[in-house]
């Protein structure tokens, strides 16, 4: 039996094979993280005793493995993407030196695949890549759009600061849209006319009243805000960008939408997740059969509670909080929005409230409901319904 440790890096990986003794094969060698590099590793792993059995392992670090991924699974190669931390620990348990560089790392990485278990890593669809790609745009998208949604706001505490009681603070309506589009600043609005009443309640289907038209252009004559030469451009080139930014998120989501379609997925069956959230899901957990029980997704998700026992003392603790951030993030964002569209789930958080849980630790434990329903749609491979129980 052979072990290939390889430390993955931006620019260059490390490599090093060692037996089951842990006798050197082939010392530490570099390759770079580029074709001519990745033929370089090829070169070596033919090199080797074509009887011996050889087992290739490498941390997960972000996306500098991926290529690296596609290139043995297109190869037909087997690998084990490794736990960082899980690493980490084993090499705290393996000598008390602060030793750290690439070369060290990747027999690190070797040793430790000698002494577990190999679990060949699932091959992975090419949809399941690009879904992954894309669901992570999506969100920058969404973040970037939050933060000019904010300027937007802070804009109008200055000039017209009014303005967001009287729209209930939806900024993001269509009516509140159109006024900043073809106003935007508290003059223009002072002297809007009957037609642009007219061209509002047009847009407004009717529900922007008289009095409000009114009422709207008495605040913006005696408006507290201040104002600059420079407002109406302003508030233009944030809209502009803001638009543009609403644009590229429908362009993104479409795209996801088509990569959905195309994966067998009973996920988005689930009242109350998003296309979006659902493609999330599956771009994070990429093939449900690297898990061999829902407990597995929720410690990889890090929504499994601490354990801590010593002598006669044994309790849970707060959320692990160590594994995919992303994927944590869209199940508590999903176990939110599934209150006010699942019932089965709604009834599952009234009854934890009523244990005397808190509302954050009440929705953790819908999040973990939600884990275990998704495992059984997936591995059983039938769609939502009420009365599944989980």
């Amino acid at each position: 039996m052979l072990y290939i440790g390889v430390d993955i890096s931006k620019y260059k990986h490390d490599c090093i094979v060692i037996d089951d003794a842990g006798v050197i094969i082939r010392n530490v060698f570099s390759f770079e993280n580029s074709r001519t590099g990745f033929t370089q590793f090829m070169a070596m792993y033919r090199s080797l005793n074509p009887k011996e059995i050889k087992k290739i392992g490498f941390e997960a670090t972000g996306h500098y493995q991926d290529n690296f991924k596609v290139f043995l699974e297109g190869l037909g190669l087997s690998f084990m993407e490794l736990n960082a931390l899980l690493v980490h620990k084993f090499k705290n348990s393996q000598t008390l030196r602060g030793v750290k560089t690439d070369k060290t790392d990747a027999r690190l990485i070797a040793s430790y695949l000698s002494s577990i278990e190999f679990k060949p890593y699932p091959k992975i669809s090419y949809h399941t890549l690009a879904l992954r790609s894309l669901c992570m745009r999506h969100f920058d998208l969404i973040k970037e759009r939050t933060r000019y949604l904010i300027r937007i706001t802070n804009f109008l505490d200055r000039t017209f600061p009014e303005f967001k009681e009287f729209i209930e603070g939806n900024i993001k309506s269509k009516t509140c849209m159109y006024l900043l589009h073809n106003y935007g600043v508290p003059d223009k609005i002072a002297n809007m006319n009957i037609q642009s009443y007219q061209n509002i309640r047009k847009e407004s289907h009717g529900r922007f009243s008289l009095f409000k038209f009114d009422k709207l252009k008495d605040l913006a004559k005696n408006t507290i805000g201040f104002s600059y030469e420079t407002d109406l451009l302003e508030i233009q080139s944030l809209l502009r960008v803001y638009d543009c930014l609403q644009d590229e998120i429908s362009i993104v989501e479409n795209e996801i939408t088509t990569h959905m379609s195309k994966i067998k997925s009973h996920i988005p069956s689930i009242i109350g997740i998003g296309i979006v959230s659902a493609a999330t899901i599956v771009a994070e957990i990429e093939d449900i059969s690297r898990f061999n029980s829902p407990n597995k997704i929720l410690a990889f998700a890090g929504l499994d509670p601490r354990i801590y026992q010593s002598g006669t003392q044994e309790f849970k603790g707060r959320m692990n909080k160590k594994g995919s951030v992303v994927l944590r993030r869209v199940l508590m964002n999903c176990a939110e929005s599934m209150l006010l569209h699942n019932p089965a789930f709604h009834s599952y958080y009234k009854k934890k409230r009523e244990e005397g849980k808190s509302h954050r630790v009440a929705l953790s434990h819908v999040a973990r409901k939600l884990v275990r329903v998704i495992y059984k749609l997936e591995t059983e491979c039938i769609d939502y319904n009420q009365t599944i129980g989980c």
